[in-house]
């Protein structure tokens, strides 16, 4: 039977620029009023779909499969608050510099606020966490309307890979009937390619900024999180072997080069208020996303630089340490390359990296007598999976403490870590994780608390998950970062408001869709099942990690004064 295209030919036009643009995954939600898009994508052999019902799984999924590819993903749903739904995920991926297609079929204009079924004001919806909203014409009547509507769609998807990488919104108002199908070809449209300007400082720039780092006595550069990239991680190696420089990165920032350091919060803790300054930058050099570490932050604001550079692709960036003199609007891999492309000059033989490397082999030393004299908890836990972790595979954290816990460790085999970051919110990390895992052929793990875990927990609802995703559940009681944080922790109302213990049976959950379930509660037990968990199997697994939520926050807490 021939596979016939929709009538309204917005929609056509829409689906033939996802196909020319080289747009190849779409995540599709059931309506009614995006049946014409739905069948029409599910229709085109040139285009890759998955159906995932909940809107707001169905967004975190495609951010996950956006995250690890770096090309666009569109997301489709019907009118109404459907829409709505995928606000948590659009705003990670506006945040994340994720690229996102988020295409919703809506009500015409005439009948927006009637009190009819689904006529919400969806014009404009996500307006603040996209970087642009398009509103195509409820029907082309005309040529001018065709090369309007071809000229929006095409600016649309440029726009998403153009720097910043970051999420658009369609809005496709759709007249009755929907169901009308008899078009045997999609249109020819015209396509709009963009090529990304590219940022050459002047040679008088470049050369002012060689001389200002070969002279500072103390350069820091701190790296966000941010992807993989080989090209980048080569500079900052070649940077990191200077006397005068230390390179500060976390997990998700993705740079495992040797001579950096990546336990900032251990090595952090160990600087004594008296000495401060020793560890302090006059030159700070920041680029990547949102940095988790509390700790550097505040260390950064207290003891400010002289001079601070960021590199941001972005117009308008963040200044997160309150010190920024110098904003370098530029691909960061594209300045370092220039900024390297000739010898530095002389410079300042000052010890800074050595004297960071002597507090790092403190810090190392200190956390292993710690960890190895502490009860069974989440800290050791911890201590026990993450040199545990495949070699090559891929990790996505949850936010509050797996993420938290996860930077007092060093375990370069992993390949990527990421984290949704972006926003730093609980929701959709399992979501993402799928997502991730679809678009990656080794291992995913996914290490998040049962909280995080509840809350997502419409992602085991999705069909075809891989069976190379591995879930590792930190069972302890609830919101365990609340006995931590030196606010809630305090108060007699923590475990009621803050924690919000659950009586779920995660073992069952993870059973009725079709997981293999593994149950560890003493560090014999983890060690032993990690070997199968992590074993070949022909459906995904979730490893259920439990400790006791009422002393771990007491012994992270007495861990970093430990470090002290």
């Amino acid at each position: 039977m021939e596979k016939l295209h929709s009538d309204i030919e917005s929609v056509r036009v829409l689906v033939s620029l996802l196909v020319q643009k080289r747009v190849r995954h779409v995540v599709l939600s059931p309506g009614s009023r995006n049946a014409p898009l739905v069948v029409s994508i599910a229709r085109e052999r040139r285009i890759l779909h998955r159906v995932i019902t909940d809107e707001r799984s169905a967004a975190f999924f495609a951010l996950g499969m956006a995250q690890q590819s770096g090309e666009p993903v569109a997301l489709v749903c019907t009118s109404g608050t459907a829409l709505l739904n995928y606000a948590p995920a659009v705003a990670e991926a506006y945040y994340q510099g994720v690229p996102l297609i988020v295409i919703s079929a809506d009500r015409p204009a005439e009948w927006i606020d009637q009190d009819d079924s689904q006529t919400i004001r969806q014009q404009g919806a996500l307006d603040r966490f996209v970087k642009k909203s398009y509103q195509l014409p409820a029907a082309i009547a005309n040529e001018e309307e065709h090369w309007y509507a071809n000229r929006m769609i095409n600016e649309a998807i440029n726009l998403t890979r153009l720097p910043r990488k970051g999420p658009v919104h369609i809005n496709i108002p759709l007249r009755e009937p929907l169901y009308e199908f008899h078009q045997k070809t999609l249109p020819a449209e015209r396509v709009i390619e963009a090529t990304p300007s590219r940022n050459v400082f002047p040679d008088e720039i470049i050369n002012q900024l060689r001389q200002e780092f070969a002279s500072s006595t103390n350069v820091m550069i701190i790296a966000g999180f941010q992807a993989p990239d080989p090209v980048l991680q080569r500079h900052i190696e070649q940077l990191a072997g200077f006397p005068n420089t230390v390179v500060l990165t976390e997990s998700v920032a993705n740079l495992t080069t040797p001579c950096s350091f990546s336990t900032i919060d251990r090595i952090i803790s160990t600087v004594r208020p008296g000495e401060a300054g020793a560890y302090a930058p006059d030159l700070l050099i920041t680029f990547g996303g949102a940095i988790i570490s509390r700790m550097i932050k505040a260390f950064i604001r207290e003891h400010p630089p002289r001079v601070h550079w960021h590199i941001d692709e972005r117009a308008t960036p963040p200044d997160t340490y309150k010190s920024m003199t110098r904003h370098l609007q530029t691909n960061t891999g594209e300045f370092f390359k220039q900024f390297l492309s000739t010898p530095l000059p002389l410079i300042s033989a000052s010890g800074y990296a050595w004297k960071w490397l002597q507090k790092a082999e403190s810090a190392t030393t200190k956390h292993e007598a710690y960890i190895n004299r502490i009860p069974w908890c989440d800290l050791k836990a911890f201590s026990v999976l993450m040199p545990e972790l495949p070699a090559d595979s891929h990790l996505q954290l949850g936010n509050s403490t797996p993420i938290r816990y996860a930077q007092l460790f060093r375990y370069s085999q992993v390949s990527r870590s990421d984290a949704n970051r972006g926003t730093s919110g609980i929701d959709g990390c399992t979501s993402t994780a799928i997502g991730a895992a679809c678009s990656f052929d080794g291992t995913t793990t996914l290490i998040v608390g049962d909280n995080s875990f509840l809350y997502d927990s419409n992602a085991l609802w999705m069909k075809q998950i891989p069976a190379r995703l591995r879930i590792i559940v930190m069972q302890n009681g609830g919101g365990g970062i609340f006995r931590f944080l030196p606010g809630p922790s305090a108060l007699q109302e923590v475990e009621k408001y803050f924690e919000t213990p659950h009586k779920v049976n995660l073992k069952q959950l993870a059973k009725t869709h079709n997981f293999e379930v593994y149950k560890a509660d003493n560090e014999a037990a983890l060690r032993e099942i990690l070997p199968v968990f992590y074993g070949p199997s022909q459906r995904p697994a979730v490893l259920i990690v439990e400790t006791p939520g009422e002393i771990n926050g007491e012994i992270l807490k007495k861990y970093f004064e430990a470090l002290k």
